[in-house]
């Protein structure tokens, strides 16, 4: 089962544009991703930057499109960064999140199971199936695909 593990630092919320991370915080991260790679259960991974840096915001009402910059001053959690993991039960991806290294309560970790073929009814496997067949001739990769 692939998980994705959604990072939400509380210091992201009011970091300013530039801001990275300590090269201490770097190096612990780097020592855990080499032990999930070791596993075998790390697919891909990235951090992002804080809403000051660069971001907007997209959304749409009737019919019309409206870009706001960041930062967001009325959100109240920001997505740092992810993990996708595959591994064979839920229980096993809260046992991955609960060694990503932290600081004392500076970060909410947010598991979400990926959407499965098996989650659909036959009838709606056999059209993604065909889909994704279709799409596979035309060269176009899936979501999950290496």
């Amino acid at each position: 089962m692939r998980f994705m593990m959604i990072m939400y630092p509380k210091d992201y919320l009011t970091a300013k544009a530039g801001w990275v991370p300590d090269l201490t915080d770097i190096e612990d991260s780097r020592k855990f991703h080499e032990e999930m790679g070791a596993a075998g259960v790390l697919v891909a991974l990235d951090g992002l930057t804080p809403p000051a840096t660069m971001s907007a915001r997209v959304t749409f009402k009737n019919g019309k499109v409206k870009v706001t910059d960041g930062p967001f001053t009325e959100v109240k959690e920001v997505v740092g960064g992810y993990y996708i993991i595959d591994v064979k039960s839920r229980e096993e991806a809260i046992e991955w999140a609960s060694r990503i290294p932290k600081k004392d309560d500076e970060m909410i970790i947010e598991i979400r199971r990926f959407f499965d073929m098996s989650d659909f009814a036959p009838p709606v496997q056999d059209k993604l199936t065909e889909l994704e067949e279709e799409q596979a001739a035309k060269g176009i990769k899936q979501a999950g695909q290496q």
